[in-house]
This record gives C-alpha cells, sequence and structure tokens, in this order.
C-alpha cells in the first residue's frame, strides 16, 4: 500500500483534508466493495500535526491526528490542506513544517497541496522554477511573494517533477482523484470518483475540462510550447504555430520537442486531444461530434479512429465503461 500523510495546522479548512482522506481511504475499496469484489485498499493514510496535538480547524471542528511530524517513519506521499487566507501567519507559526518538507522531498517523496496550503510549499523554496496554481484569489499575492514560480492559477490541477498542487477549496478532491490516478491508475481513480458520487478530476478553474499540465524535463522553452498546446489544443493550427512561438524552425522544434518529452508534437498533441475528449465522455453527456468538435476534430470517423487507436477503444465503449 501507499503511505500517505495528511497534514494538519490551526486554522486548517478541514473539508481539504478529511475529503482527501476519504478518496484516498476507499481508493480500491470502496467500488468493490459495492460489486462485490474483494477490497483492496491501496493507500494506508496517517494524520499528523507538527506536535502531534490537537488541532482547531477553521469553525468549529477539532481534529486530534495521530502522529507528530517527528513520528513519521515512512510516506511516499504529503498533503497539505488549505489554511486559509492568511498565509504569512500560517508559515511563521508553523515554521517548523518548512524544513520537514525539505527533508522528505531530498528523499524522492511526492508533496501535493491545495489552495493557501500551497504557500507552505512555496513557502520552502520547493517550487521555484517549477508550475503552480492555487485559489485565484491568492495568486497575485503569491506571485509578489514567490516570484520564482512559475504560478497558473487558471488551472485547476499541476503537477511538475513530484510536486502537486490544487486550485482552491474544492479542487481538494480533484487533486486527491488525480493523485489516485497518478499512483494507482486510471480505471481506480474512476471506480473511486463512481464509488464516491464525484466528479473526475477538472483541470481549468475556468471549467474547460483538459488534463493537466505535465511536465518531467527542464526545457523551459518547450514548456512554454507545451502550455500553448494545452490552452490552444482544441483550435486547428498548424505544429508551425509553436515553433515560431518559441522562435525554432519546425525541423528543430520536433527535434527538441521529442527529446523533452518523449513524443513528437503531433502525438504528443493527439494525446493531449484524445485525454481531454476522455474527460469529456466521463462526464457529461454531449454527442460524440459535439466532442469531437471540442477537441479539434471536426471530421467524427477520424476522431473515433484516433481515439481507438490511442486508447484500445471506441469513444462509446469509453462513454459505457468510464461514463459516471
Amino acid at each position: 500500500m501507499i503511505d500517505v500523510t495528511v497534514l494538519f495546522l490551526d486554522g486548517t479548512f478541514s473539508s481539504t483534508a478529511i475529503g482527501p482522506m476519504e478518496v484516498f481511504r476507499h481508493a480500491g475499496e470502496l467500488w468493490n466493495v459495492l460489486t462485490g469484489k474483494p477490497a483492496a485498499p491501496r493507500f494506508r493514510v496517517t494524520t499528523a500535526s507538527v506536535r502531534g496535538r490537537a488541532v482547531q480547524c477553521d469553525g468549529p471542528i477539532q481534529i486530534r491526528p495521530a502522529a507528530a511530524l517527528t513520528a513519521i517513519r515512512k510516506t511516499e506521499l504529503i498533503f497539505i490542506p488549505s489554511t486559509g487566507p492568511s498565509v504569512d501567519d500560517v508559515v511563521e507559526r508553523n515554521a517548523s513544517v518548512v524544513p520537514w518538507l525539505c527533508r522528505w522531498h531530498k528523499r524522492g517523496v511526492a508533496i501535493a497541496s491545495v489552495c493557501s496550503g500551497v504557500g507552505l510549499v512555496a513557502a520552502a523554496g520547493l517550487l521555484d522554477g517549477k508550475r503552480a496554481t492555487t485559489h485565484w484569489a491568492l495568486a497575485e499575492q503569491f506571485r509578489q511573494k514567490y516570484p520564482k514560480v512559475r504560478w497558473m492559477p487558471e488551472l485547476m490541477v499541476t503537477e511538475d517533477r513530484g510536486f502537486y498542487c490544487g486550485g482552491g477549496v474544492h479542487a481538494s478532491l480533484d487533486l486527491s482523484l488525480y493523485l489516485v490516478e497518478k499512483f494507482c491508475g486510471h480505471e481506480v481513480a474512476m471506480q473511486t470518483a463512481k464509488a464516491l458520487l464525484v466528479e473526475t478530476p477538472r483541470a481549468w478553474q475556468a471549467g474547460f475540462a483538459i488534463v493537466p499540465l505535465k511536465t518531467e524535463h527542464s526545457d523551459d522553452i518547450i514548456s512554454s510550447a507545451q502550455e500553448w498546446l494545452h490552452k490552444n489544443f482544441h483550435r486547428s493550427f498548424s505544429l508551425e504555430d509553436p515553433a515560431r512561438l518559441v522562435g525554432m524552425s519546425l525541423r528543430n522544434f520536433v527535434r527538441r520537442f521529442k527529446q523533452a518529452t518523449g513524443d513528437a508534437p503531433l502525438i504528443y498533441l493527439q494525446k493531449l486531444r484524445v485525454a481531454a475528449a476522455k474527460r469529456m465522455l466521463e462526464n457529461d453527456h454531449r454527442s460524440m461530434q459535439e466532442i469531437g468538435d471540442s477537441v479539434g476534430y471536426g471530421d467524427l470517423t477520424f476522431f473515433r479512429q484516433l481515439f481507438q487507436r490511442h486508447t484500445g477503444i471506441s469513444p462509446s465503449a469509453y462513454r459505457r465503461r468510464f461514463g459516471l
């Protein structure tokens, strides 16, 4: 099982910790029970506070975590919930959390945070040079305080080199389901979402469903091109457009893009569009033509062929299997 530590601090918005705990706890378990299969839990959840003492959450809820930070001996994922809008106070009151996060990061542990909780990770310097999101109302404050972070508040969820961030309070569910998918695979994440009657992860705080930007390389020029593709994939364009954006010839752009991402730009774009279509098939009831149009494929036959090529099943079969 995957060990995950959920951090509680004074002022924590309890739903942003308890909701993800339920998602992690039921991954591989609740769906199996509901469908008559043996439970196969995927996560072991430990709650922790700075000194192991009870924490006063925002409002009348008090939580007594299971452990102090110093008592955590094994974890593969740390989850930091929202702590309210007064980020500076939270960092000052919980200064010991910053070096604790740095120590676990050096050991290769994944770190996830949501809303204002992202500020603790940024304060540790761990998000410098990386993409991150937060609540849209905190974005400008965070840009000024942590200018080395590449803030993308329009995204609901971001992933960049072992760091996962969620936007507003309710993005905690999007982020936790995204983590289930990352650690356990798409099918387990979909089953968990169905069992809990929640939507699969949204990606944009503006509500347009695509997958978050995934970057596992350090080529900032190609990262800029990826950002452009993620924002424009639904349009019709030539690959010369992103190449021109980053000041490269098409030939050099294709070579460097593949070197950084492992995929040629056209294949990457196809995967991006198929991923967006999958989210739509999972969450709404638009026709196949409407979904194809929404991801840049007006030719329905081509869209179906491409979807099957990348997923192994037709769009209709995918909707029957994974649709809510």
